[in-house]
């Protein structure tokens, strides 16, 4: 007995330890880019033009888009875990990972303009933002799958 309350209490562990981690990257690549966007972004673009000072706001704000959605989805998933969501209620639209195109595009890390350190942010936020998707629709593929069982009648 004790055995399957030793398997059982660290099966439950492992994905939140998991989501823990990954909220743990969120949570420090958000201030990392708060501090970018605060403190070298306006002395990266000084001498730049006007056509390059757009594209960089541009792309910061598709960093801040896709981290707002993983730290937004993130939150969503500690819910279940704590208990005050129901896995169903998180694999609904209202928590569903959002930004689509936008977030998704891959386009940045490469454009020579920018700056390294936005380049940087750019490349590193995509990446977690294409994890987390992942991440999403294996959970809604779970809560799915979960729904057709239960929704299946009993066979004697």
């Amino acid at each position: 007995m004790a055995l399957d309350q030793d398997t059982e209490e660290e099966t439950m562990t492992k994905p939140t330890a998991f989501f823990s981690r990954t909220y743990d990257e969120t949570f420090s690549l958000l201030i990392e880019t708060r501090n970018y966007i605060t403190y070298h972004q306006s002395t990266d673009q000084r001498q730049l033009p006007p056509h390059a000072r757009l594209q960089i706001s541009f792309e910061s704000m598709r960093v801040t888009s896709r981290l707002t959605q993983c730290m937004a989805w993130l939150l969503a998933q500690k819910a279940v875990h704590a208990g005050e969501i129901t896995s169903e209620q998180a694999a609904s639209e209202d928590y569903a990972l959002s930004g689509g195109a936008i977030c998704s595009d891959p386009s940045g890390p490469e454009n020579s303009e920018l700056p390294n350190g936005l380049r940087s942010l750019l490349d590193r936020s995509h990446r977690l933002y294409m994890r987390i998707s992942r991440l999403d629709e294996m959970v809604r593929a779970n809560v799915q799958a979960s729904s057709a069982a239960l929704a299946l009648p009993a066979t004697s």
